[in-house]
């Protein structure tokens, strides 16, 4: 069974940093592996992307504040936010496009971690 569990999001203050991880378990192979947030009201928008070749693509608002890694060996993405501003709470989504037990690639998504900044 295919599953994605997230941890580290919380409560920050304004220029505060935090940690986002997300492992990856019950996957055939898996192709990108990215970040996505989505606040209240707002539609579900894409923050940080890595793909398998490790090439990587920010949304505009996180470029030079934000880094996304993986580590293919545990299955695992990250996403690094520094800098953070009361604009980037929200809950977190980690995606991962990928191959379960079935023949097919699919759009996987975990139960997202909810990041809030104060100011």
């Amino acid at each position: 069974q295919v599953q994605l569990v997230e941890s580290g999001g919380g409560l920050v203050q304004a220029g505060g940093s935090l940690r986002l991880s997300c492992v990856a378990s019950g996957f055939f192979k898996i192709n990108a592996m990215g970040w996505y947030r989505q606040a209240p009201g707002k539609q579900r928008e894409l923050v940080a992307i890595i793909t398998s070749g490790d090439t990587t693509n920010y949304a505009d608002s996180v470029k030079g504040r934000f880094t996304i890694s993986r580590d293919n060996a545990k299955n695992t993405v990250y996403l690094q936010m520094n800098s953070l501003k009361p604009e980037d709470t929200s809950v977190y989504y980690c995606n991962c496009n990928g191959q379960g037990r079935g023949p097919f690639t699919a759009d996987y998504w975990g139960q997202g971690t909810q990041v809030t900044v104060s100011s």
